[in-house]
C-alpha cells in the first residue's frame, strides 16, 4: 500500500466511520447492565472473557448484590464462587471488593464521572473507564481499546502497532469524538460479525472497498485471507 497522507487517511476515516454506522445502526455495548455500578463489574469481569459468558454470571450476581456496600461488605469467598466462572476469578473478586470499597468510602457508594476518579480504583484501567464513561454516562474521554479495535484498526490502517493506549491516541486524531464510544461499538461488532481474526469475510465486507487489509497476505475463494 502506497505511504496515505494525512488528508486521504481522514478522508477514508470518515468514510470508514459512515459505513460501520450504516452496518451497524444498533451497535451497543453487549453487558448486560441497569447501572453505572452494574456496568464496572461487569466490565472488569469481562477481561479475558466473552460478554457472553459475563452476561451468565452477572444475571445472577446483580440479584444478589445490589450496591457497592452489598459487593464490599460480601465475604470474598462468596463473592469468588459467584464470578468463577469468568476466569482468573480471584483476582477479580478481590479487586471488584477494593472497588466497591473505595466507591462506598469516597463517593459515597457511587460511580463517579471522570477519568481520574475511575482510573484510582482496583481493577480499573483506562478501557474499563472509558467503558464506563461513554456507555453509563455518556461520556467521550476516550476510545475503549479492546483486541477486537486494536486488531480491526491495524487492520484498516487506522493505527500501528498493540499497545491499547498508542492504539487510543492514534484513534482519537482521526476520529470525531462525539464518536469515540460508538466507533468502539462499531468495530467491536465487525470484529465479531465480519471480520474475523483468521478467517475474515473480505468478499461480503461491508469496508473492502476503504481497507487496505494489512496483515493479510492472500485472498482465497471465500474471501478470506
Amino acid at each position: 500500500m502506497p505511504r496515505e497522507t494525512a488528508a486521504a487517511k481522514h478522508d477514508r476515516t470518515q468514510k470508514i466511520l459512515s459505513a460501520l454506522q450504516r452496518t451497524y445502526p444498533d451497535a451497543h455495548c453487549e453487558l448486560n447492565f441497569a447501572s453505572p455500578l452494574q456496568l464496572l463489574v461487569a466490565t472488569i469481569l469481562s477481561a479475558q472473557c466473552t460478554d457472553k459468558r459475563v452476561n451468565l454470571v452477572t444475571a445472577e450476581l446483580f440479584k444478589k448484590y445490589r450496591t457497592a456496600q452489598d459487593f464490599a461488605a460480601a465475604p470474598l469467598a462468596d463473592l469468588e464462587a459467584a464470578v468463577r466462572t469468568t476466569g482468573f476469578f480471584r483476582n477479580k473478586a478481590k479487586n471488584i471488593q477494593a472497588c466497591c470499597a473505595a466507591l462506598v468510602a469516597k463517593f459515597g457508594g457511587e460511580v463517579p464521572r471522570t477519568m481520574a476518579e475511575l482510573h484510582g480504583l482496583a481493577g480499573v484501567g483506562r478501557k474499563t473507564a472509558n467503558v464506563v464513561l461513554g456507555n453509563a454516562f455518556g461520556i467521550n474521554v476516550g476510545v475503549v481499546v479492546d483486541t477486537h479495535v486494536t486488531r480491526l484498526s491495524n487492520r484498516l490502517g487506522l493505527a500501528k502497532g498493540a499497545d491499547a493506549v498508542k492504539v487510543e491516541q492514534q484513534l482519537i486524531k482521526l476520529v470525531p469524538q462525539h464518536d469515540w464510544t460508538l466507533f468502539s461499538h462499531w468495530l467491536i461488532w465487525h470484529g465479531r460479525r465480519r471480520c474475523a481474526a483468521r478467517k475474515p469475510d473480505c468478499a461480503n465486507c461491508e469496508l473492502k472497498n476503504l481497507c487496505p487489509q494489512l496483515g493479510l497476505k492472500t485472498i482465497n475463494n471465500q474471501g478470506t485471507k
